[in-house]
């Protein structure tokens, strides 16, 4: 899997009701919502063993991801906006730099429990 993958998604099915847009067909252990105001930081960790999947609904932010195991150090970066489902494997530490006000899910593998972060979650620095 690429350090990097940024799915735009499209509505599926437009009629005169409106639009749906199928933004994700992965099996999900938790969803979060989360908003972010423009010039701050977000991320800056990787998860051992957790795919993580962020739908960005609205604003825009500068990605940057890092593989672990790489012995390369190279670090990669792409603008996500609104639309963009972009898919993190594991062991890829990851961070966020919001350049606008921004509201997006994140959809994970495995659960989030704030009382064990260690046990899903491991910090390392990018930004």
């Amino acid at each position: 899997m690429p350090l990097i993958t940024v799915k735009k998604i499209s509505p599926g099915i437009v009629d005169e009701r409106g639009e749906i847009s199928n933004v994700l067909d992965a099996e999900i252990k938790h969803v979060a919502i989360i908003t972010s105001k423009a010039g701050s930081i977000r991320g800056n960790h990787y998860h051992p063993n957790q795919v993580q999947y962020d739908y960005l609904l609205k604003g825009k932010y500068k990605y940057l991801v890092k593989s672990i195991e790489s012995k390369d150090g190279k670090t990669e970066s792409a603008i996500i906006e609104a639309g963009n489902l972009v898919i993190t494997p594991p062991m890829v530490a990851h961070a966020m730099n919001f350049l606008e006000d921004s509201v997006f899910f994140t959809f994970t593998t495995g659960l989030r429990d704030v009382d064990k972060y260690e046990h899903h979650t491991a910090k390392f620095k990018l930004i």
